[in-house]
């Protein structure tokens, strides 16, 4: 069959481009957080400039290129207006103890003499390295609000979000994004800060700071728009009769009241050149984190996004719907910072991504009672987009792929 005759699910790009500087294909989709749930509605896919590189190459060129020294000054400043006298949280850092959220706030506090409050949204089912990790974090100097939402929702989210999304961690994602704006709403926190900015990651790229004006926000207006692991709020009320109270966790905070808030966003990236093998380092000299001493499946690396058992599922999901694993992401990061080189990623691309994440499948399956023989054959085969994949010699393969 022509390429031109085959399906295309996601609102993928058609055709197949590979980044000329990276291992990052343009069918990565740039938006990770969605409140709709229509099929021919995610038309948001990676951009390519016109000699095939990506935003997120083309973002970490210009890196080089800005003066860090009047970037921090920037950043001293800003502290400056708003670093409370009295001791009282005067920013607030989500995370989950990573490398990445121990970083942020071990450097406002210690090295920029702020007052943050740190707030966590867990993990959907903690690995033992990531509790360690979380509580090391907290215990290096750090007020900390974890947020335990509802279970049997959450589980029941989850559970939807793989079978219409085949997406673990969308609802997770919903949830982890509206978190930090409530509670810094709550208690008056004028500043919530996060690590990288998102055109790191090719996503659109946006000004370093802003006020919570994204519409996204403003969705608790309008409930019946909202669907929460591809089904409306609607019918998570009468079908699986979940009450309003019960999903407001993951809902968006009041539009009026985030207004009267004046909140702004930061990414901490924007300030300081974020390199993630300096940023683990840090973390681990300060606050305690500590790599797994095995690699996560579906990679190389040992040290990235490891405190949800749910993770490398995650990225298995990904590999199938847009054929990209977990390696594709890691090595594209490493490349675009020189430390690796483009034949290394694609070789490490061609052995990794893709690999099954065995080691808590089964926990995972038993945890949201879906039957393993069904996610791998009945929903992996259905979220395959025909124009990735074809089926040969009895298994699936991708049509396109950075090594060839």
């Amino acid at each position: 069959m022509n390429q031109n005759e085959l399906a295309v699910y996601y609102g993928l790009p058609k055709e197949v481009k590979f980044c000329k500087k990276c291992v990052m294909s343009n069918q990565r989709p740039t938006s990770t957080i969605e409140f709709r749930h229509t099929k021919d509605s995610k038309k948001t896919t990676m951009n390519f400039d016109g000699g095939g590189v990506c935003d997120a190459c083309r973002t970490s060129e210009t890196k080089e290129k800005i003066n860090w020294a009047q970037r921090e000054k920037e950043l001293i400043q800003l502290l400056d207006k708003y670093r409370s006298k009295d001791g009282s949280y005067d920013c607030l850092v989500p995370g989950s103890g990573g490398k990445d959220s121990a970083f942020q706030s071990h450097v406002l506090k210690y090295k920029y003499g702020m007052h943050p409050l740190t707030v966590t949204w867990p993990p959907i089912l903690y690995t033992d390295y990531g509790y360690k990790n979380f509580k090391n974090w907290i215990d290096s100097g750090f007020d900390n609000i974890s947020f335990n939402r509802n279970g049997k929702t959450m589980k029941l989210l989850t559970k939807l979000s793989i079978e219409n999304l085949f997406h673990p961690f969308q609802t997770f994602i919903l949830g982890q994004k509206n978190l930090a704006p409530k509670i810094a709403c709550k208690y008056g926190i004028p500043l919530i800060f996060y690590g990288e900015n998102e055109a790191e990651y090719g996503n659109p790229i946006a000004d370093n700071s802003s006020s919570l004006r994204d519409k996204s926000y403003y969705s608790y207006n309008n409930l019946d728009e909202i669907y929460l692991g591809g089904v409306s709020i609607r019918e998570l009320k009468e079908k699986y009769n979940v009450p309003l109270n019960d999903l407001l966790s993951f809902l968006p905070a009041d539009s009026k009241e985030l207004e009267r808030s004046n909140i702004q966003v930061h990414y901490l990236g924007y300030y300081l050149k974020w390199t993630p093998q300096e940023v683990y380092y840090y973390a681990v000299e300060n606050t305690g984190f500590k790599a797994r001493p095995f690699r996560t499946q579906g990679t190389y690396s040992k040290y990235n996004s490891i405190d949800d058992n749910m993770d490398d599922l995650h990225y298995y999901t990904t590999f199938i719907k847009f054929g990209i694993g977990r390696a594709t992401y890691d090595a594209s990061q490493e490349i675009r910072n020189k430390h690796l080189t483009r034949d290394d990623g694609k070789a490490l691309v061609k052995k990794f991504d893709g690999e099954f994440p065995d080691r808590y499948f089964k926990e995972i399956m038993e945890y949201l009672e879906i039957n393993p023989d069904h996610f791998c054959n009945e929903l992996t085969d259905k979220f395959r987009s025909p124009h990735l994949w074809k089926e040969e010699d009895g298994g699936w393969r991708l049509r396109h792929s950075v090594w060839c």
